[in-house]
């Protein structure tokens, strides 16, 4: 059935495969191998249309084949997006039979009853590569390191033998010892912070842009009344996704301000009810089917004197993870409390919660918690939340209970022009 869909629309086929960087391939439900465009022929060592009606574990390991049918099964009973190979690495094998590393995002659809999954690849061997450098270099280091406090000992044991009283001067080279071990200990963090951010954005920008690209092209094609339905479903998974990104570089451009210590807040006065209605207004839009936003529709106007996008960024973000880390068909409340001095900010779900392990780590910078790792997320805005709330003379408490939901709790002071 696909095959015959990709000639009918051959032109609107092959804009979305070949406008695409990474190899994409389509299998059906017994995992032969329907469509392919040529950056994954050209992945694997293919001519054109030559993966066409193979079986997709020509492309896996010998062995990785034993299991993969049932893996595979288990993928389809679930229909779900996700990325392949959490925690550990994967490999495809190209027609000469070498292995090259990869990373590959997966998505099931259906049309006319048939399902099919949709895998996005990327041939990762350059960053791998890259990686493996890093850890040379900081065994490297280490070395030098080794080899610099042997020679300081060696040094402290002829002055000592020779009666010198130089103890002043061992200080100093002690103290300069441990001043290299701390700066190796800084140079490597930096490198694992690089690596970890130039693997965030690939996965988090990569997965949204082409699930627009691939929305955008399906969109042209329900042109008739009968398939607004369908047109307005992939028309709101364009605006998810956008408003998705824009999320995530208002993420990484207010933690650039907090690093590079430029962030010098702008305080205004604003009403509060509309800062509260604009947050909602926002959110409404990425709600999942049945979800429900409460918030206090009739509350007082207040006129509040702090730095408003940062505020507005801090509660976009909570109530954001919750809409997120909750299932459908769930509550989520959204309460306002003025006080003399503070204003007190509720947000509470009925989600996926946080282990009990993970909770002292939540606010660390890219953490993500253990059964939050298959869902799209940075692991920054926690972070960044906390970090202006302390800057803004605020705080920001949770209690979560794991498959339960979480509450956090948001308190700012109100100032005074």
């Amino acid at each position: 059935m696909l095959q015959k869909l990709l000639f009918q629309n051959k032109y609107e086929f092959n804009i979305l495969f070949e406008a695409a960087s990474e190899g994409i391939i389509v299998v059906d439900a017994s995992q032969t191998i329907v469509a392919a465009n040529s950056s994954v022929e050209k992945m694997f060592g293919y001519n054109v249309g030559e993966m066409i009606n193979q079986p997709l574990t020509i492309l896996i390991p010998s062995n990785y084949r034993p299991n993969h049918g049932a893996h595979f099964k288990s993928f389809l009973a679930h229909s779900e997006k996700r990325q392949m190979g959490h925690g550990r690495d994967l490999y495809g094998v190209r027609k000469d039979g070498t292995q090259f590393p990869v990373e590959a995002g997966l998505n099931p659809f259906v049309i006319e009853g048939e399902q099919y999954v949709m895998s996005l690849i990327i041939d990762i061997t350059v960053r791998k590569e890259n990686e493996r450098q890093i850890v040379e270099l900081n065994t490297h280091l280490e070395d030098k390191i080794k080899i610099r406090t042997r020679e300081l000992q060696e040094s402290i044991q002829e002055l000592q033998n020779l009666n010198l009283n130089l103890e002043g001067e061992v200080q100093k080279r002690k103290l300069a010892e441990k001043k290299i071990k701390v700066a190796l200990q800084k140079e490597k963090e930096l490198n694992e912070l690089k690596t970890k951010f130039l693997s965030l954005v690939s996965h988090e920008f990569k997965t949204p842009l082409s699930g627009i690209l691939t929305s955008a092209t399906l969109t042209e094609k329900y042109i008739q009344e009968n398939q607004q339905d369908k047109r307005e479903k992939h028309l709101g998974t364009i605006r998810n996704k956008v408003h998705y990104l824009n999320n995530i570089l208002n993420d990484f451009l207010s933690i650039e301000r907090l690093d590079t210590g430029s962030g010098q807040y702008k305080y205004n006065s604003f009403s509060l009810k509309r800062l509260i209605n604009e947050v909602v207004y926002n959110a409404n839009v990425t709600l999942k089917s049945g979800q429900e936003l409460i918030y206090p529709q009739e509350m007082e106007d207040l006129m509040l004197y702090q730095d408003e996008k940062i505020l507005e960024l801090i509660l976009s973000n909570l109530i954001g993870n919750s809409i997120k880390y909750s299932p459908e068909d769930t509550l989520i409340k959204f309460e306002v409390s003025p006080t003399e001095n503070a204003i007190i900010f509720v947000v509470e779900d009925q989600g996926i919660g946080i282990p009990q392990k993970d909770q002292k780590h939540i606010f660390e910078r890219y953490f993500r918690a253990e059964n939050a790792v298959l869902n799209q997320g940075t692991g920054i805005g926690l972070n960044i939340a906390r970090t202006h709330l302390e800057n803004l003379g605020g705080s920001i408490e949770f209690t979560s209970i794991e498959n339960e939901g979480t509450k956090f709790v948001v308190k700012i002071p109100i100032l005074t022009p």
